[in-house]
């Protein structure tokens, strides 16, 4: 015999509601700190970005630095889990998924809405701690990895580390996100062809 609710979803547990609600909230946090800055921005905009009571954003952070650093690290491990997937493609040819790694990594960060999150991200490097050294150091590493396969270790990272102090210095001067890729592409094709 079975049960009356067989078939029916059942309703999310409490913790996986509070992982998406979790994740929720820090999807509308940084683009509120981009547009406030982080020592302008208040818990209570945070809140009403997420749409979330301020009780229920402080139940889950206990702070703005708190809130701040887990939202930056949420969208590091995102670029990165993309990068990881985009490189690992060997399918694609090595060049195209380097241009796809590095627009996921720094293009989508080009242009006037998207450099407001890099500029407050870069303006308060002491709240982020270890973060802003061990990402970039991941994603050198993740394009280490894959130019290897076709070039040898050393080569492979003097070619990463030189493709990304270029994507670093297109990515401050490039007027949008196709100037950064075309720029990149070039430096990708120079380097690896």
């Amino acid at each position: 015999m079975s049960s009356p609710d067989a078939g029916r979803p059942s309703p999310a547990s409490p913790a996986v509601a509070d992982t998406s609600r979790r994740a929720a909230v820090l999807d509308a946090a940084l683009p509120t700190f981009a547009r406030f800055g982080y020592r302008k921005t208040s818990m209570e905009e945070v809140a009403r970005a997420a749409q979330i009571s301020r009780p229920g954003l402080y139940f889950l952070f206990s702070s703005k630095q708190e809130l701040f650093r887990a939202a930056v690290i949420q969208l590091l491990e995102r670029d990165l889990a993309a990068v990881e997937h985009v490189l690992a493609d060997a399918a694609r040819p090595l060049p195209e998924r380097l241009a796809e790694a590095f627009d996921q990594w720094a293009g989508r960060y080009v242009g006037p809405a998207a450099r407001d999150i890099t500029e407050v991200i870069e303006a308060n490097p002491g709240l982020l701690g270890e973060t802003t050294e061990t990402a970039p150091r991941r994603f050198e590493a993740l394009v280490t990895d894959a130019v290897a396969v076709e070039t040898g270790r050393e080569t492979a990272r003097a070619v990463a580390r030189t493709l990304n102090s270029a994507s670093i210095g297109l990515k401050h001067q490039a007027r949008s996100r196709e100037f950064f890729l075309e720029r990149m592409r070039v430096a990708i094709g120079l380097l690896v062809g």
